[in-house]
């Protein structure tokens, strides 16, 4: 057993840790709660640790317990495309928005380890996290556990407390029910950084001048497009150019912020209200494929805008475009 202290010896797993976690909870809070409970927990049984174990595997076998348990306690974490199928009528009446489901939520890129950003980037996109949700907790464990961060099958029963056998069915059961439920795009790959960086100028100026047509000529034709807590969503790339003809109706209403979240390219979407300030509206995340932009993930949750880091007020001058006080808040997606 190592001589140093808890504090200083757990503390580089803990962004590893915070990753594991949410890739099993779904939200960065619930995370952040697990994470502390695991510390918690192993500093409290420190003292009795002989080390048969590698502190990180230890470290591993006490935060998949308390994820369990947080699994077992609520229901799963949902997103649009898990509950239905897409929208067929672009231009009909959107369901209403649901705030009683708990709805899987994005992470910013700061909160993560870059190594694991550049490396396992699909791994941690949001729909992939969404598609996590859908598995039962143990085998949504050993997913993570033996595909993600390559444990040995041995090691996984261990953190268990079950059966290499039992690792080894529990992996085939996963991937069958993630191969039916992953969400379009999860595991595209990205093009390379130039046209990227060119797909998502391109993508920010259409979007904020309100022009469809050059927003179409950028997604895929298989491109998804979700928005919770609504749980209208749409696939294809016509369907969602004519939900948004009924939707993004006035040019420069709007300002996008750039970030990143969960690997993946994203901006804040500022709307223009009262007196010409704009005000943070929705937080949008990109998947960007070979054949153009294949997600918009577009979660209506100003809340989220510090932890991405962006502030509530958009930092921009409106004084060349005022408009009038009486003017209301534009409306941009819902």
């Amino acid at each position: 057993m190592s001589n140093e202290p808890f504090d200083v010896a757990a503390q580089r797993y803990r962004t590893e840790l915070f990753a594991y976690c949410y890739r099993m909870l779904g939200s960065p809070h619930d995370a952040d709660d697990a994470v502390q409970e695991t510390y918690l927990r192993a500093w409290r049984g420190y003292d009795g640790f002989q080390g048969r174990a590698s502190l990180r595997t230890w470290l591993y076998r006490i935060a998949t317990h308390t994820c369990l348990r947080a699994i077992e306690r609520r229901a799963h974490r949902a997103y649009p495309s898990g509950l239905g199928g897409p929208v067929t009528d672009p231009a009909g009446p959107l369901q209403s928005r649901r705030a009683e489901i708990a709805w899987v939520e994005p992470v910013s890129d700061t909160e993560l380890d870059p190594a694991e950003v550049a490396t396992a980037r699909h791994t941690l996109r949001l729909a992939f996290i969404a598609a996590l949700q859908h598995l039962p907790g143990r085998q949504r464990a050993v997913l993570i556990l033996r595909e993600v961060l390559m444990f040995h099958a041995d090691e996984v029963a261990d953190l268990l407390g079950t059966t290499t056998a039992a690792v080894n069915s529990a992996l085939q059961r996963a991937r069958a029910q993630l191969a039916k439920t992953a969400p379009h795009g999860y595991d595209l790959a990205e093009p390379e950084d130039a046209r990227r960086r060119t797909l998502l100028d391109r993508y920010a100026t259409a979007f904020t001048r309100a022009d469809i047509d050059a927003l179409v000529q950028i997604l895929a034709e298989d491109a998804v497009f979700e928005m919770p807590p609504v749980p209208s969503w749409f696939r294809g790339r016509a369907d969602i150019a004519a939900f948004l003809r009924t939707r993004l109706t006035e040019p420069d209403g709007r300002y996008l912020a750039p970030t990143a979240a969960n690997g993946q390219p994203a901006f804040g979407l500022y709307t223009r209200g009262h007196g010409g300030v704009h005000r943070a509206h929705a937080l949008q995340l990109l998947t960007v494929g070979p054949a153009g932009i294949a997600r918009i993930d577009m979660i209506h949750d100003p809340t989220l805008f510090p932890r991405v880091g962006l502030p509530h007020l958009a930092p921009v001058d409106i004084t060349a475009n005022p408009v009038p006080a009486q003017e209301k808040s534009t409306s941009c997606i819902s």
